[in-house]
Protein backbone atom coordinates (compact mmCIF):
# COMPACT_ATOMS: atom_id res chain seq x y z
CA UNK A 1 0.00 0.00 0.00
CA UNK A 2 1.31 3.43 -0.89
CA UNK A 3 1.96 5.92 1.89
CA UNK A 4 0.05 8.43 -0.25
CA UNK A 5 -3.19 6.79 0.85
CA UNK A 6 -2.82 8.57 4.19
CA UNK A 7 -1.27 11.72 2.81
CA UNK A 8 2.34 11.37 4.01
CA UNK A 9 4.71 11.15 1.08
CA UNK A 10 7.92 9.24 1.57
CA UNK A 11 10.35 11.67 3.16
CA UNK A 12 13.15 10.55 0.83
CA UNK A 13 10.94 10.88 -2.25
CA UNK A 14 9.79 14.38 -1.27
CA UNK A 15 13.35 15.57 -0.62
CA UNK A 16 14.45 14.13 -3.97
CA UNK A 17 11.57 15.92 -5.68
CA UNK A 18 12.73 19.20 -4.14
CA UNK A 19 16.32 18.50 -5.13
CA UNK A 20 15.24 17.69 -8.70
CA UNK A 21 13.76 21.13 -9.18
CA UNK A 22 10.34 21.29 -7.53
CA UNK A 23 11.30 24.60 -5.94
CA UNK A 24 8.61 27.13 -6.81
CA UNK A 25 6.13 27.29 -3.98
CA UNK A 26 3.51 29.76 -2.86
CA UNK A 27 4.24 29.28 0.83
CA UNK A 28 6.78 27.59 3.08
CA UNK A 29 5.72 27.03 6.70
CA UNK A 30 8.59 26.50 9.14
CA UNK A 31 7.58 24.50 12.21
CA UNK A 32 5.72 21.19 12.56
CA UNK A 33 3.75 21.82 15.74
CA UNK A 34 0.03 22.45 15.99
CA UNK A 35 0.23 26.02 14.65
CA UNK A 36 2.33 25.05 11.64
CA UNK A 37 0.04 22.11 10.93
CA UNK A 38 -2.98 24.41 11.16
CA UNK A 39 -1.44 26.90 8.72
CA UNK A 40 -0.63 24.11 6.26
CA UNK A 41 -4.22 22.92 6.44
CA UNK A 42 -5.71 26.39 5.88
CA UNK A 43 -3.30 27.21 3.04
CA UNK A 44 -3.76 23.90 1.22
CA UNK A 45 -7.53 24.17 1.37
CA UNK A 46 -7.26 27.53 -0.34
CA UNK A 47 -5.32 26.07 -3.23
CA UNK A 48 -1.89 27.40 -2.22
CA UNK A 49 1.09 25.23 -3.07
CA UNK A 50 2.43 24.89 0.46
CA UNK A 51 5.30 23.00 2.08
CA UNK A 52 5.80 22.55 5.82
CA UNK A 53 9.31 21.81 7.10
CA UNK A 54 10.17 20.61 10.60
CA UNK A 55 13.77 20.35 11.83
CA UNK A 56 13.01 17.49 14.23
CA UNK A 57 9.83 15.42 14.28
CA UNK A 58 6.25 16.59 13.98
CA UNK A 59 5.02 17.81 17.40
CA UNK A 60 8.53 17.27 18.82
CA UNK A 61 8.43 20.47 20.86
CA UNK A 62 5.56 22.03 22.77
CA UNK A 63 2.83 20.26 20.81
CA UNK A 64 3.58 16.83 22.26
CA UNK A 65 4.33 18.09 25.77
CA UNK A 66 1.38 20.26 26.71
CA UNK A 67 -0.98 19.54 29.60
CA UNK A 68 -3.24 17.73 27.07
CA UNK A 69 -6.15 20.07 27.76
CA UNK A 70 -8.23 21.71 25.05
CA UNK A 71 -9.79 24.29 27.31
CA UNK A 72 -11.31 27.74 27.38
CA UNK A 73 -9.08 29.09 30.12
CA UNK A 74 -10.98 29.96 33.26
CA UNK A 75 -8.25 32.24 34.55
CA UNK A 76 -8.42 34.41 31.43
CA UNK A 77 -11.85 35.55 32.62
CA UNK A 78 -10.32 36.72 35.90
CA UNK A 79 -7.76 38.64 33.86
CA UNK A 80 -10.59 40.32 31.97
CA UNK A 81 -9.78 38.63 28.65
CA UNK A 82 -13.32 37.63 27.70
CA UNK A 83 -12.57 37.49 23.96
CA UNK A 84 -9.78 34.94 24.35
CA UNK A 85 -11.99 32.83 26.60
CA UNK A 86 -14.95 33.05 24.21
CA UNK A 87 -12.84 32.14 21.18
CA UNK A 88 -11.24 29.26 23.05
CA UNK A 89 -14.56 27.86 24.22
CA UNK A 90 -16.13 28.07 20.78
CA UNK A 91 -13.14 26.29 19.26
CA UNK A 92 -13.29 23.71 22.05
CA UNK A 93 -16.90 22.92 21.24
CA UNK A 94 -16.12 22.74 17.51
CA UNK A 95 -13.33 20.24 18.13
CA UNK A 96 -15.59 18.14 20.35
CA UNK A 97 -18.19 17.94 17.60
CA UNK A 98 -15.75 17.19 14.80
CA UNK A 99 -13.28 14.81 16.44
CA UNK A 100 -14.92 12.71 19.18
CA UNK A 101 -12.46 10.09 20.32
CA UNK A 102 -9.57 12.50 19.84
CA UNK A 103 -11.08 15.38 21.83
CA UNK A 104 -13.13 14.18 24.81
CA UNK A 105 -15.05 16.10 27.44
CA UNK A 106 -13.72 15.70 30.98
CA UNK A 107 -15.08 16.81 34.35
CA UNK A 108 -13.07 19.12 36.61
CA UNK A 109 -13.59 19.47 40.36
CA UNK A 110 -11.97 22.64 41.71
CA UNK A 111 -11.53 22.45 45.47
CA UNK A 112 -12.86 25.26 47.64
CA UNK A 113 -11.15 26.11 50.93
CA UNK A 114 -12.08 28.44 53.72
CA UNK A 115 -10.44 31.82 53.23
CA UNK A 116 -9.21 30.93 49.72
CA UNK A 117 -10.19 33.02 46.73
CA UNK A 118 -12.31 32.44 44.76
CA UNK A 119 -15.09 31.24 47.02
CA UNK A 120 -18.25 29.44 46.01
CA UNK A 121 -20.31 32.47 44.97
CA UNK A 122 -17.71 34.28 42.82
CA UNK A 123 -16.61 30.96 41.30
CA UNK A 124 -20.23 30.13 40.45
CA UNK A 125 -20.55 33.48 38.66
CA UNK A 126 -17.38 32.84 36.66
CA UNK A 127 -18.56 29.35 35.71
CA UNK A 128 -21.97 30.69 34.68
CA UNK A 129 -20.21 33.03 32.24
CA UNK A 130 -17.82 30.27 31.16
CA UNK A 131 -20.68 27.95 30.22
CA UNK A 132 -22.68 30.75 28.61
CA UNK A 133 -19.76 31.62 26.32
CA UNK A 134 -19.50 27.94 25.37
CA UNK A 135 -23.24 27.52 24.84
CA UNK A 136 -23.57 24.73 27.41
CA UNK A 137 -24.59 24.32 31.06
CA UNK A 138 -22.25 21.97 32.90
CA UNK A 139 -21.26 23.58 36.19
CA UNK A 140 -22.56 22.77 39.67
CA UNK A 141 -21.51 22.69 43.31
CA UNK A 142 -20.29 19.56 45.13
CA UNK A 143 -20.52 19.44 48.91
CA UNK A 144 -17.52 18.38 50.94
CA UNK A 145 -19.11 14.97 51.54
CA UNK A 146 -20.03 14.39 47.89
CA UNK A 147 -16.54 15.49 46.81
CA UNK A 148 -14.99 12.95 49.22
CA UNK A 149 -17.22 10.20 47.83
CA UNK A 150 -16.22 11.04 44.26
CA UNK A 151 -12.47 10.97 44.94
CA UNK A 152 -11.98 7.91 47.11
CA UNK A 153 -9.11 8.30 49.56
CA UNK A 154 -8.73 12.06 49.04
CA UNK A 155 -7.98 14.25 52.04
CA UNK A 156 -10.72 16.79 52.74
CA UNK A 157 -8.80 18.62 55.44
CA UNK A 158 -9.51 22.30 54.91
CA UNK A 159 -11.82 21.56 51.95
CA UNK A 160 -15.30 23.08 52.13
CA UNK A 161 -16.57 21.72 48.82
CA UNK A 162 -15.82 21.81 45.11
CA UNK A 163 -17.06 23.52 41.97
CA UNK A 164 -17.62 21.19 39.03
CA UNK A 165 -17.31 22.19 35.38
CA UNK A 166 -16.12 20.57 32.15
CA UNK A 167 -13.34 21.14 29.67
CA UNK A 168 -11.70 18.59 27.36
CA UNK A 169 -8.65 16.38 27.11
CA UNK A 170 -6.69 15.14 24.07
CA UNK A 171 -3.55 13.45 22.83
CA UNK A 172 -1.82 16.58 21.58
CA UNK A 173 0.68 14.83 19.31
CA UNK A 174 -2.08 12.82 17.63
CA UNK A 175 -4.02 16.05 17.17
CA UNK A 176 -1.06 17.44 15.20
CA UNK A 177 -0.86 14.28 13.11
CA UNK A 178 -4.59 14.37 12.38
CA UNK A 179 -4.42 18.03 11.28
CA UNK A 180 -1.43 17.20 9.05
CA UNK A 181 -3.42 14.31 7.59
CA UNK A 182 -6.22 16.75 6.70
CA UNK A 183 -3.75 19.24 5.25
CA UNK A 184 -2.07 16.71 3.02
CA UNK A 185 -5.39 15.32 1.85
CA UNK A 186 -6.04 18.87 0.60
CA UNK A 187 -2.75 18.96 -1.33
CA UNK A 188 -0.26 20.26 1.23
CA UNK A 189 3.17 18.69 1.70
CA UNK A 190 5.18 18.19 4.89
CA UNK A 191 8.67 16.89 5.60
CA UNK A 192 10.27 16.25 8.97
CA UNK A 193 13.96 16.24 9.94
CA UNK A 194 14.48 19.11 7.52
CA UNK A 195 15.91 22.36 8.87
CA UNK A 196 15.23 25.87 7.58
CA UNK A 197 18.90 26.77 7.68
CA UNK A 198 18.51 30.41 6.67
CA UNK A 199 16.33 32.84 4.79
CA UNK A 200 16.85 33.86 1.16
CA UNK A 201 16.52 37.62 0.74
CA UNK A 202 16.04 39.55 -2.45
CA UNK A 203 15.99 43.37 -2.48
CA UNK A 204 15.42 43.43 1.26
CA UNK A 205 12.50 41.00 1.16
CA UNK A 206 12.37 37.35 2.13
CA UNK A 207 12.12 35.28 -1.05
CA UNK A 208 12.64 31.73 0.18
CA UNK A 209 14.58 29.44 2.49
CA UNK A 210 17.73 27.35 2.45
CA UNK A 211 16.78 23.85 3.58
CA UNK A 212 19.09 21.25 5.09
CA UNK A 213 18.36 17.54 5.22
CA UNK A 214 19.21 16.70 8.83
CA UNK A 215 20.09 13.08 7.97
CA UNK A 216 22.39 13.64 5.02
CA UNK A 217 23.47 17.27 5.54
CA UNK A 218 22.49 18.08 1.95
CA UNK A 219 21.18 21.59 1.30
CA UNK A 220 19.00 23.22 -1.32
CA UNK A 221 17.40 26.59 -1.96
CA UNK A 222 13.64 26.87 -2.15
CA UNK A 223 11.98 29.97 -3.60
CA UNK A 224 8.51 30.95 -2.50
CA UNK A 225 6.18 33.93 -2.33
CA UNK A 226 5.98 33.91 1.46
CA UNK A 227 7.53 32.26 4.52
CA UNK A 228 5.66 31.80 7.80
CA UNK A 229 7.79 31.17 10.86
CA UNK A 230 5.67 29.03 13.20
CA UNK A 231 8.45 27.66 15.38
CA UNK A 232 6.91 28.54 18.73
CA UNK A 233 9.53 28.88 21.45
CA UNK A 234 12.20 29.06 18.73
CA UNK A 235 10.48 31.89 16.82
CA UNK A 236 13.00 34.59 17.71
CA UNK A 237 15.82 32.63 16.09
CA UNK A 238 14.55 32.76 12.49
CA UNK A 239 12.96 36.18 12.97
CA UNK A 240 16.27 37.61 14.18
CA UNK A 241 17.66 37.21 10.66
CA UNK A 242 15.49 40.19 9.72
CA UNK A 243 14.67 41.79 13.09
CA UNK A 244 16.89 41.66 16.21
CA UNK A 245 13.99 42.07 18.63
CA UNK A 246 13.55 39.35 21.29
CA UNK A 247 9.91 38.71 22.16
CA UNK A 248 9.60 35.10 23.25
CA UNK A 249 9.71 34.18 26.94
CA UNK A 250 10.12 30.38 27.17
CA UNK A 251 8.24 28.98 30.16
CA UNK A 252 8.55 25.35 31.22
CA UNK A 253 5.72 23.17 32.46
CA UNK A 254 6.48 19.69 33.82
CA UNK A 255 4.27 16.69 34.59
CA UNK A 256 4.37 13.34 36.39
CA UNK A 257 2.79 10.13 35.09
CA UNK A 258 1.63 7.66 37.75
CA UNK A 259 -0.10 4.26 37.50
CA UNK A 260 -3.87 4.45 37.54
CA UNK A 261 -3.98 1.64 40.11
CA UNK A 262 -1.82 3.68 42.47
CA UNK A 263 -3.68 6.98 42.03
CA UNK A 264 -7.12 6.30 40.54
CA UNK A 265 -9.14 9.32 39.39
CA UNK A 266 -11.99 9.38 36.88
CA UNK A 267 -11.81 13.09 36.10
CA UNK A 268 -9.65 16.08 36.98
CA UNK A 269 -8.99 17.07 40.57
CA UNK A 270 -8.08 20.75 40.32
CA UNK A 271 -6.61 22.84 43.10
CA UNK A 272 -4.27 25.69 43.94
CA UNK A 273 -0.81 24.69 45.10
CA UNK A 274 -0.33 25.89 48.69
CA UNK A 275 3.18 27.11 47.90
CA UNK A 276 2.38 29.68 45.21
CA UNK A 277 -1.39 29.42 44.54
CA UNK A 278 -0.86 28.22 40.96
CA UNK A 279 -3.40 25.73 39.57
CA UNK A 280 -2.37 22.08 39.54
CA UNK A 281 -4.37 19.20 38.04
CA UNK A 282 -4.50 15.49 38.86
CA UNK A 283 -6.32 13.85 35.95
CA UNK A 284 -6.75 10.61 33.99
CA UNK A 285 -4.98 10.35 30.65
CA UNK A 286 -4.48 7.38 28.34
CA UNK A 287 -4.92 4.79 31.11
CA UNK A 288 -2.61 6.53 33.60
CA UNK A 289 -2.86 9.47 35.99
CA UNK A 290 -1.08 12.75 35.28
CA UNK A 291 -0.06 15.44 37.75
CA UNK A 292 0.85 18.87 36.42
CA UNK A 293 1.87 21.48 35.77
CA UNK A 294 4.68 23.75 36.87
CA UNK A 295 5.17 27.21 35.38
CA UNK A 296 8.64 28.74 35.44
CA UNK A 297 11.20 30.40 33.21
CA UNK A 298 13.09 27.89 31.09
CA UNK A 299 16.73 28.97 31.18
CA UNK A 300 18.18 25.77 29.73
CA UNK A 301 19.40 25.27 26.17
CA UNK A 302 16.23 25.50 24.11
CA UNK A 303 17.62 23.06 21.51
CA UNK A 304 17.89 20.31 24.11
CA UNK A 305 14.76 18.45 25.08
CA UNK A 306 13.19 20.00 28.17
CA UNK A 307 13.39 17.96 31.38
CA UNK A 308 11.88 18.12 34.83
CA UNK A 309 14.22 19.25 37.59
CA UNK A 310 14.35 18.17 41.23
CA UNK A 311 12.53 21.27 42.45
CA UNK A 312 9.61 20.65 40.07
CA UNK A 313 9.49 16.98 41.02
CA UNK A 314 9.15 17.84 44.70
CA UNK A 315 6.61 20.57 43.94
CA UNK A 316 4.30 18.11 42.17
CA UNK A 317 4.83 15.24 44.60
CA UNK A 318 3.97 17.61 47.45
CA UNK A 319 0.48 18.26 46.09
CA UNK A 320 -0.14 14.54 45.56
CA UNK A 321 0.94 13.71 49.10
CA UNK A 322 -1.15 16.56 50.46
CA UNK A 323 -4.33 15.33 48.77
CA UNK A 324 -3.65 11.58 49.09
CA UNK A 325 -1.52 11.17 52.25
CA UNK A 326 -2.56 7.54 52.82
CA UNK A 327 -1.24 6.38 49.43
CA UNK A 328 2.39 7.07 50.37
CA UNK A 329 3.34 7.98 46.80
CA UNK A 330 7.10 8.28 46.18
CA UNK A 331 9.46 8.73 43.27
CA UNK A 332 9.51 4.95 42.85
CA UNK A 333 5.86 5.05 41.78
CA UNK A 334 6.47 7.42 38.87
CA UNK A 335 6.22 5.79 35.43
CA UNK A 336 7.59 8.78 33.52
CA UNK A 337 7.67 12.56 33.32
CA UNK A 338 7.48 15.10 30.55
CA UNK A 339 8.33 18.78 30.26
CA UNK A 340 7.26 21.26 27.61
CA UNK A 341 8.33 24.81 26.83
CA UNK A 342 5.51 27.27 26.24
CA UNK A 343 6.19 30.11 23.77
CA UNK A 344 4.75 33.02 25.76
CA UNK A 345 4.97 36.57 24.43
CA UNK A 346 6.97 38.20 27.20
CA UNK A 347 5.95 41.56 28.65
CA UNK A 348 8.44 42.00 31.47
CA UNK A 349 10.91 39.52 32.95
CA UNK A 350 9.85 40.66 36.42
CA UNK A 351 6.30 39.49 35.75
CA UNK A 352 5.28 36.26 37.44
CA UNK A 353 5.35 33.62 34.66
CA UNK A 354 1.80 32.51 35.51
CA UNK A 355 0.55 36.07 35.04
CA UNK A 356 1.87 36.45 31.50
CA UNK A 357 -0.89 36.63 28.92
CA UNK A 358 -1.42 33.60 26.67
CA UNK A 359 -2.41 35.57 23.56
CA UNK A 360 -0.65 34.90 20.29
CA UNK A 361 1.16 37.54 18.26
CA UNK A 362 1.95 37.92 14.57
CA UNK A 363 4.82 40.04 13.22
CA UNK A 364 5.76 40.86 9.61
CA UNK A 365 9.40 41.72 8.96
CA UNK A 366 10.69 42.16 5.44
CA UNK A 367 8.29 39.58 4.07
CA UNK A 368 8.78 37.07 6.89
CA UNK A 369 5.62 36.36 8.89
CA UNK A 370 6.28 35.13 12.42
CA UNK A 371 3.57 33.76 14.68
CA UNK A 372 4.02 32.57 18.26
CA UNK A 373 2.22 32.31 21.58
CA UNK A 374 -1.41 31.39 21.95
CA UNK A 375 -3.14 28.20 23.01
CA UNK A 376 -3.48 24.69 21.67
CA UNK A 377 -7.26 25.18 21.61
CA UNK A 378 -7.22 28.15 19.23
CA UNK A 379 -4.73 26.81 16.68
CA UNK A 380 -7.19 27.28 13.80
CA UNK A 381 -7.79 30.96 14.56
CA UNK A 382 -4.05 31.56 15.01
CA UNK A 383 -3.40 29.90 11.65
CA UNK A 384 -5.93 32.17 9.95
CA UNK A 385 -4.28 35.27 11.45
CA UNK A 386 -0.86 34.15 10.23
CA UNK A 387 -2.17 33.40 6.75
CA UNK A 388 -3.90 36.78 6.59
CA UNK A 389 -0.59 38.46 7.42
CA UNK A 390 1.05 36.62 4.52
CA UNK A 391 -1.78 37.37 2.09
CA UNK A 392 -0.23 40.52 0.53
CA UNK A 393 2.69 38.41 -0.73
CA UNK A 394 0.53 35.48 -1.80
CA UNK A 395 -1.83 37.35 -4.12
CA UNK A 396 -5.60 36.92 -4.16
CA UNK A 397 -6.45 34.51 -1.37
CA UNK A 398 -9.53 34.52 0.84
CA UNK A 399 -8.49 34.09 4.46
CA UNK A 400 -11.67 35.15 6.19
CA UNK A 401 -13.52 32.73 8.45
CA UNK A 402 -15.05 30.15 6.11
CA UNK A 403 -16.89 27.95 8.58
CA UNK A 404 -15.26 24.88 7.04
CA UNK A 405 -14.85 21.91 9.34
CA UNK A 406 -11.34 21.34 10.68
CA UNK A 407 -11.74 17.62 10.09
CA UNK A 408 -13.68 15.98 7.30
CA UNK A 409 -16.58 13.94 8.62
CA UNK A 410 -15.56 10.26 8.54
CA UNK A 411 -17.51 8.04 6.21
CA UNK A 412 -17.52 5.23 8.75
CA UNK A 413 -19.06 4.94 12.19
CA UNK A 414 -17.84 3.16 15.29
CA UNK A 415 -20.21 0.28 14.52
CA UNK A 416 -18.54 -0.28 11.15
CA UNK A 417 -15.07 -1.10 12.50
CA UNK A 418 -14.08 -4.70 12.98
CA UNK A 419 -14.20 -4.58 16.79
CA UNK A 420 -16.91 -5.07 19.37
CA UNK A 421 -15.54 -2.27 21.57
CA UNK A 422 -17.44 0.80 20.33
CA UNK A 423 -15.56 3.19 22.61
CA UNK A 424 -12.22 2.02 21.28
CA UNK A 425 -13.56 2.15 17.73
CA UNK A 426 -14.53 5.82 18.22
CA UNK A 427 -11.07 6.49 19.62
CA UNK A 428 -9.46 5.06 16.48
CA UNK A 429 -11.74 7.07 14.20
CA UNK A 430 -10.95 10.22 16.17
CA UNK A 431 -7.23 9.67 15.72
CA UNK A 432 -7.10 8.26 12.18
CA UNK A 433 -10.36 9.24 10.50
CA UNK A 434 -11.41 6.88 7.73
CA UNK A 435 -8.00 5.21 7.88
CA UNK A 436 -9.02 3.49 11.13
CA UNK A 437 -10.54 0.67 9.09
CA UNK A 438 -7.36 0.21 7.06
CA UNK A 439 -5.27 0.34 10.23
CA UNK A 440 -7.09 -2.66 11.65
CA UNK A 441 -7.12 -4.48 8.32
CA UNK A 442 -3.35 -4.16 7.91
CA UNK A 443 -2.56 -5.45 11.40
CA UNK A 444 -0.99 -8.84 11.90
CA UNK A 445 -2.62 -11.43 14.12
CA UNK A 446 -2.57 -10.38 17.75
CA UNK A 447 -1.63 -6.76 17.06
CA UNK A 448 -5.07 -5.41 18.04
CA UNK A 449 -4.64 -6.42 21.67
CA UNK A 450 -4.40 -3.46 24.02
CA UNK A 451 -1.00 -2.97 25.62
CA UNK A 452 -0.96 -2.94 29.42
CA UNK A 453 -3.38 -0.38 30.88
CA UNK A 454 -3.20 1.78 27.75
CA UNK A 455 -5.61 1.99 24.84
CA UNK A 456 -2.79 1.65 22.30
CA UNK A 457 -2.04 -1.50 20.33
CA UNK A 458 0.76 -2.74 18.11
CA UNK A 459 -1.48 -2.24 15.07
CA UNK A 460 -1.02 1.51 15.58
CA UNK A 461 2.76 1.07 15.75
CA UNK A 462 2.75 -0.82 12.45
CA UNK A 463 0.50 1.77 10.82
CA UNK A 464 2.67 4.66 11.98
CA UNK A 465 5.88 2.96 10.82
CA UNK A 466 4.34 2.24 7.42
CA UNK A 467 2.49 5.50 6.79
CA UNK A 468 3.43 8.33 9.15
CA UNK A 469 7.02 9.32 8.38
CA UNK A 470 8.66 7.63 11.36
CA UNK A 471 12.41 8.22 11.24
CA UNK A 472 13.51 7.24 14.75
CA UNK A 473 12.25 4.93 17.47
CA UNK A 474 11.43 7.90 19.71
CA UNK A 475 9.09 9.21 16.98
CA UNK A 476 7.13 5.99 17.31
CA UNK A 477 7.08 5.63 21.11
CA UNK A 478 6.84 9.27 22.23
CA UNK A 479 4.70 10.93 19.53
CA UNK A 480 2.93 8.58 17.08
CA UNK A 481 1.94 6.60 20.16
CA UNK A 482 2.49 7.56 23.81
CA UNK A 483 3.68 4.13 24.91
CA UNK A 484 7.05 5.52 26.01
CA UNK A 485 5.29 7.71 28.57
CA UNK A 486 2.74 5.12 29.73
CA UNK A 487 4.74 1.91 30.18
CA UNK A 488 7.39 1.03 32.73
CA UNK A 489 10.94 1.83 31.65
CA UNK A 490 9.69 3.53 28.52
CA UNK A 491 8.22 0.35 27.04
CA UNK A 492 11.35 -1.79 26.85
CA UNK A 493 9.21 -4.94 27.15
CA UNK A 494 7.82 -4.15 23.68
CA UNK A 495 11.21 -3.96 22.00
CA UNK A 496 11.19 -7.46 20.43
CA UNK A 497 7.79 -6.82 18.80
CA UNK A 498 8.77 -3.30 17.77
CA UNK A 499 12.05 -4.49 16.28
CA UNK A 500 10.14 -6.89 14.03
CA UNK A 501 7.75 -4.11 12.96
CA UNK A 502 10.51 -1.58 12.27
CA UNK A 503 12.62 -4.06 10.33
CA UNK A 504 9.61 -5.03 8.21
CA UNK A 505 8.15 -1.56 7.65
CA UNK A 506 11.21 0.71 7.76
CA UNK A 507 13.86 -1.64 6.41
CA UNK A 508 16.05 -1.42 9.51
CA UNK A 509 18.70 -4.09 10.00
CA UNK A 510 19.97 -5.31 13.38
CA UNK A 511 22.66 -2.62 13.54
CA UNK A 512 20.14 0.15 12.90
CA UNK A 513 17.80 -1.26 15.52
CA UNK A 514 20.57 -1.40 18.11
CA UNK A 515 21.50 2.22 17.37
CA UNK A 516 17.88 3.33 17.60
CA UNK A 517 17.34 1.43 20.84
CA UNK A 518 20.41 3.05 22.41
CA UNK A 519 19.31 6.50 21.20
CA UNK A 520 15.81 6.01 22.61
CA UNK A 521 16.96 4.71 25.97
CA UNK A 522 19.18 7.78 26.43
CA UNK A 523 16.44 10.23 25.40
CA UNK A 524 13.94 8.58 27.73
CA UNK A 525 16.32 8.44 30.68
CA UNK A 526 17.44 12.05 30.29
CA UNK A 527 14.16 13.74 29.39
CA UNK A 528 11.19 11.50 30.22
CA UNK A 529 12.04 10.08 33.61
CA UNK A 530 13.35 11.37 36.93
CA UNK A 531 15.82 14.26 37.12
CA UNK A 532 19.41 13.24 36.47
CA UNK A 533 22.38 14.44 38.48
Amino acid sequence: MSANRVGFRSREALWQSLADGDRDWDLVVVGGGIIGAGILREAARRGLKTLLVEQRDYAWGTSSRSSKMVHGGLRYISHGDIKLTRDSLQERERLLREAPGLIDRMGYHFTLRKGQFPGRIPFSMVLWLYDKLAGIKDHRYFSREKFAQHYRGVSVEGVTGAMYYTDTVTDDARLVLRVLQEAMAAGGEAINYTRAQSLIKQQGQVAGVVLQNVDSGAQLELRCKAVINATGAWADRLRNEVNPEKRIRPLRGSHLVLPRQKLPVTDSLSLLHPEDKRPVFIFPWEGATVVGTTDLDHGDDIDAEASINTRELEYLLHIVRLMYPALDITEDDIISTWSGVRPVIGSDKSTDPSKERRDHAVWVDGGLVTVSGGKLTTFRLIALDALAAAAPALGPVAVKESGDAIFRAPSIGADQLDTADRGWAQRLIGRYGDHARELLAEASAGERQLIGDTLFCLAECRWAARHESVVHLDDLLLRRTRLGSLLEQGGVALFPALQAICEAELGWDDARWQAEEARYREIWRQHYYLPTA
